[in-house]
C-alpha cells in the first residue's frame, strides 16, 4: 500500500488538489463537501493512484448511500483542512478526535471509531513510563493534530510541528529531534510503507473518539452523519466496513508450532505438579506443617481471586451499561434535537422582534388600532411572543434534564455506596432515559406510582440499570404497538415493590432455571449479550432485595423487584 505524502497546493485552493467522487445515485443533488488527512492510514489515505482510500472513506460512502447524499472527498494538509471547515470552505471532516476545546468551532456526531495516541522514538531510547520525562526533550507532533494539544495541556513546550506525519517521521529517524506524538496505527502502517525500521513506541497516551465533525451550528447535516452511522450499525455494515480496515490488524492466531512451544513447559509444569499433589497425599499424615501451610496459601489465592473475581464484576456492569446506553444513543438524539431546534431557530427572531419593534408596535396600536404583521394580527401576537419565550425556555430545561441524567447513569459508581434513595424518582429517571425506545414500540405505556413511599438504601445509578434494563426487557417482548406495558410502585410488609408487566410473547417454562444464568439468551441474534438479568440480579442480592417472574408464553410477563425498607422507616 503507498501512502502519498506531499501535498500538491493549488493556486485557487488552500488544501490538495481535490480528489473528488460523488458517492450514489443522487448526482443531481449539490454534493457535501468532506475533508479529511492524506497520510493517516488505515483510516484515510490516498493510495498508488491517487484515490481516496482507507476506513473514513468507505465508511462515508456508505452513510453517503443510505442517506442519499451526493458528497465530494478531499484528502490533503491536515491544518489547512481543519481551517477550511472552521472558514467554512467544506462541510465536514469524516475523521476528528473529540476534545471541549474544540467543540467551540465544530460539532460531532456519535464516534464511529477510538483512536490510539503514543509516543515514539528511535530503537535504543530508554522506555518512558510518564510525560514529565520528556519535559525537557524536544518532540515532534501534527501541526493542529489533537497530539499538539494533548502536550500542550501536559505542559510539554518544546514542540516541532510538522505539516505531515511522513514529514515527522524523518525529523526524528534523522536524530534531528527527540519524540513523535502520534497516532499508533498510522505511524506503524507508514514506517512500514517508508522503511523507518527503527521507529519504535516508547509509551501510551491515550484513546479519544474518533468522530464526524461539521461546522458549529450545522445540525441539518451533523444529523445526517449520525443517522447514517447508526443505519450501518444496525444493519451490520459498519462491522464488516470495520472489520475489513481495522480488524485485520488486531493479533493473529499463534502458528501450531509456536502454540506447542509455549505450551510444553505449561503441561510439563502441570504434569510435575500431578505428581507432587500425589506424593504429598501418601505423606500426609507425617507433614502437618506442611499441609497447614498449603492451606493457608490456598486461603490468600482464593481471597485474591475473590478480588480479582469483583474487579471484573464491576467491569461488566459498567460495559452492560454501555450496551443499554448504546440503545438509547437515538432516542436521546431525537430528544435533544426537537427542543434545541425550537430554541435555535425560533429565539433569536423573535428576541430581536419583541425588544427592537415592542416599543413602536405598541405606539402605533395605541394610535391606528389593530393591524397585521405577517399575517397575524399584532392584538394576537403581542400575546403569543411571550408564550414563545416561555415555550424554549421549557425546551431548553427538557434538554438539560436528559442530558444530566445521561450523564448520571453513565458515570462508574462505588458499588459499596449506601444512600437514601426514592424508589418512585429511579423510575421515573429510568423512564425518561428509555423514554424514545418505548414511544417506538408501544402505545400504551402506563405508570402507576404509590406516593410517599418509605426510603430504601442503595445506589441509584445501579438500581437505575436495573429499571433500564426491565423496561428495555418489556419493550423487546412486544410483538405490535397495540401491546402495552405497565408499571406500578407500592408498599408490602417491609418491602418496596416496582412490578413490570408487558402483553408480549412471554417466557417458556424451560428457561426460568436459566433467566439469571450470565450469557443465557433467546436474543443473540440481535445482539444480546445474556449480562443483562444476571447483572441486574446481583445488583439486586447486594441491595438485599429479589427479582421475581411470572410468564405465561403468549400473553406476557410480570417482573417485581422488591427491595427491603430501610431500617429507621420499616414498620
Amino acid at each position: 500500500m503507498a501512502i502519498i505524502l506531499g501535498v500538491t497546493l493549488c493556486a485557487t485552493r488552500l488544501w490538495a488538489a481535490p480528489k473528488i467522487e460523488y458517492a450514489g445515485p443522487f448526482i443531481d443533488k449539490p454534493p457535501v463537501i468532506i475533508g479529511g488527512m492524506q497520510d493517516f492510514p488505515p483510516y484515510e489515505f490516498l493510495d498508488k493512484n491517487g484515490t481516496p482510500s482507507g476506513f473514513n472513506v468507505e465508511l462515508t460512502r456508505a452513510i453517503a448511500r443510505v442517506m442519499e447524499m451526493n458528497v465530494e472527498i478531499q484528502l490533503g494538509n491536515w491544518n489547512v483542512m481543519r481551517q477550511a471547515l472552521v472558514h467554512g470552505d467544506i462541510d465536514a471532516l469524516q475523521g476528528l478526535n473529540f476534545s471541549a476545546e474544540r467543540t467551540k468551532e465544530v460539532d460531532f456526531s456519535p464516534p464511529h471509531s477510538v483512536v490510539q495516541y503514543s509516543i515514539w522514538s528511535r530503537s535504543g531510547t530508554p522506555k518512558i513510563s510518564q510525560l514529565s520525562e520528556i519535559q525537557e526533550k524536544t518532540v515532534v507532533v501534527l501541526k493542529g493534530s489533537i497530539s499538539d494539544e494533548l502536550l500542550q495541556s501536559a505542559g510539554i513546550n518544546n514542540l516541532i510541528r510538522a505539516d505531515s506525519y511522513g514529514e515527522a517521521l524523518r525529523l526524528v529517524a534523522s536524530e534531528k529531534y527527540d519524540y513523535l506524538a502520534a497516532a499508533k496505527l498510522p505511524i506503524q502502517a507508514l514506517s512500514s510503507t517508508m522503511r523507518l525500521v527503527n521507529i519504535v513506541p516508547m509509551m501510551n497516551i491515550d484513546s479519544l473518539p474518533y468522530s464526524y465533525a461539521v461546522k458549529r451550528g450545522n445540525l441539518a447535516l451533523m444529523g445526517k452523519f449520525s443517522e447514517g452511522l447508526a443505519i450501518l450499525k444496525k444493519t451490520g455494515e459498519y462491522q464488516k466496513i470495520h472489520h475489513r480496515w481495522l480488524g485485520v490488524l488486531e493479533p493473529q492466531a499463534l502458528p501450531i508450532m509456536e502454540i506447542i512451544k509455549y505450551a510444553t513447559p505449561v503441561v510439563g509444569t502441570l504434569l510435575l505438579i500431578i505428581f507432587v499433589i500425589v506424593l504429598w497425599s501418601r505423606m500426609l499424615k507425617k507433614q502437618v506443617a506442611q499441609r497447614t501451610a498449603a492451606l493457608a496459601h490456598e486461603i490468600s489465592e482464593r481471597e485474591r481471586a475473590m478480588k480479582e473475581l469483583q474487579h471484573h464484576q464491576k467491569q461488566l456492569i459498567q460495559a452492560d451499561k454501555m450496551a443499554s446506553l448504546g440503545i438509547l444513543v437515538a432516542g436521546v438524539a431525537h430528544e435533544i434535537n426537537n427542543p434545541i431546534g425550537g430554541i435555535l431557530l425560533g429565539l433569536p427572531t423573535l428576541h430581536k422582534a419583541h425588544e427592537m419593534a415592542s416599543s413602536c408596535l405598541e405606539e402605533r396600536y395605541r394610535e391606528s388600532g389593530d393591524f397585521t404583521i405577517g399575517g397575524l394580527r399584532y392584538s394576537i401576537m403581542r400575546e403569543e411572543v411571550p408564550l414563545l419565550f416561555d415555550e424554549m425556555v421549557q425546551g431548553a430545561k427538557r434538554i438539560k434534564h436528559i442530558v444530566e441524567d445521561l450523564k448520571d447513569f453513565s458515570r462508574t459508581i462505588d458499588p459499596t455506596c449506601t444512600t437514601p434513595l426514592d424508589l418512585n424518582t429511579i423510575v421515573k429517571t429510568s423512564v425518561r432515559l428509555a423514554e424514545h425506545t418505548i414511544k417506538k414500540t408501544t402505545d400504551s405505556f402506563v405508570e402507576n406510582y404509590t406516593e410517599s413511599l418509605p426510603k430504601i438504601y442503595g445506589c441509584s445509578q445501579r438500581l437505575e440499570q436495573i429499571v433500564i434494563n426491565l423496561i428495555l426487557n418489556a419493550c423487546q417482548a412486544l410483538e405490535h404497538r397495540g401491546q402495552s406495558i405497565t408499571l406500578r410502585t407500592y408498599h408490602i410488609n417491609n418491602e418496596v415493590r416496582l412490578e413490570v408487566k408487558d402483553q408480549g410473547v412471554g417466557i417458556p417454562k424451560e428457561h426460568f432455571p436459566h433467566l439469571t444464568d450470565p450469557f443465557f439468551t433467546t436474543k443473540r441474534e440481535v445482539g444480546g449479550t445474556g449480562l443483562g438479568l444476571s447483572i441486574s440480579a446481583g445488583i439486586v442480592k447486594e441491595h438485599g432485595g429479589q427479582l421475581k417472574f411470572n410468564s405465561t408464553p403468549g400473553k406476557g410477563t410480570k417482573v417485581t423487584l422488591a427491595l427491603p425498607v430501610a431500617k429507621e422507616n420499616a414498620a
